[in-house]
């Protein structure tokens, strides 16, 4: 268990999310942002090549094999952060509800995600979670946690005009590996995505940013373990080549704990409108990484599109 007295670790100079330093030139708000901004676009970089790790590592493993142990991996990973920087533990009423908030972000999403992506192309996946941030905007101005000025609903309209551009490019290229039952499932994890990130907005000030990710984390991989406990016990892991398990390791670490804590960072900061926006990169790198790695061909409309969804980043970050 976390030491509930003792106190998070500072560090002059060096930024992590959730943590507290010294006040400096270099921790002063703008700065702050600005970090948080470079941060979101490493963010969106390794979610976007996610896609493509994930299809590939299920080229070796059932669906839920893959989703349950890379979940289970990342809840390890953040107890381990959590318990070397010696957190406090929050109270007991914030664990029970962030571990509630993560079977809904780390267990249902996870679910859906990776049922979705595993009857569909990597593109399809990435162009269709990148309706995310319209939904959050709905969402979060609806229960009033987030102002949307005129100038961030010009930016998510050009984003989603851009999304339009690169899902019809896409569509006027599938063959057979698309379906619009993978499709539906990758939509239904937007929407319990968004609804996540908006009920997870009040706890960003008050539970640290490690602290967060490791109890939802933990709070989805449970269920999530049980439900793909015969997918696991099926799968023959001793003969799983090396790229099996560096796909893994990748959607395990990279997408699930580095990612998530930057997410986490810019909640807290910018807020979960221009934070999900930085989502709209992602089926830009997707889709180059999926034409790279997977010989999934891009369109000139995906190319129109990528500049629509960067258009509207700018403008809403503005």
């Amino acid at each position: 268990m976390w030491r509930a007295t003792s106190r998070p670790r500072r560090l002059r100079g060096i930024s992590f999310p959730g943590m507290t330093f010294p006040a400096t030139h270099a921790d002063h708000p703008h700065h702050r942002i600005w970090v948080t901004d470079l941060l979101l676009l490493v963010m969106a970089t390794i979610w976007g090549v996610n896609f493509s790790v994930v299809k590939f590592g299920m080229r070796y493993l059932e669906p839920l094999a893959f989703n349950g142990v890379r979940v289970a991996l990342a809840g390890l990973a953040l107890l381990a952060i959590a318990r070397l920087m010696r957190l406090p533990m929050p109270p007991r009423r914030q664990v029970l509800a962030l571990m509630g908030l993560g079977v809904l972000g780390n267990g249902v999403y996870q679910l859906l995600f990776v049922e979705g992506i595993s009857r569909t192309r990597a593109g399809n996946a990435s162009l269709l979670m990148a309706a995310t941030p319209v939904l959050i905007a709905v969402l979060g101005r609806l229960r009033g946690v987030e102002k949307v000025h005129a100038r961030g609903y010009v930016g998510i309209a050009l984003s989603v005009s851009g999304i339009g551009f690169v899902m019809s490019g896409t569509a006027s290229a599938q063959v057979g590996d698309a379906s619009l039952a993978g499709d539906a499932f990758i939509l239904a994890a937007a929407a319990v995505w968004a609804t996540y990130t908006v009920l997870l907005k009040p706890y960003t000030h008050h539970v640290d940013g490690v602290q967060m990710s490791a109890l939802t984390m933990i709070g989805g991989a449970i269920p999530l373990c049980v439900v793909a406990a015969p997918a696991i016990g099926r799968t023959p892991w001793t003969a799983l080549p090396l790229s099996a398990w560096l796909a893994i390791g990748y959607s395990g670490v990279f997408a699930l704990v580095i990612a998530y804590l930057i997410w986490y960072r810019g909640i807290k900061l910018i807020g979960p409108t221009r934070t999900s926006m930085y989502s709209n990169l992602q089926p830009v790198i997707a889709v180059l990484v999926a034409w790279a790695a997977l010989g999934e061909v891009p369109t000139m409309a995906q190319g129109f599109g990528a500049a629509g969804v960067m258009a509207g980043l700018l403008l809403t970050r503005s």
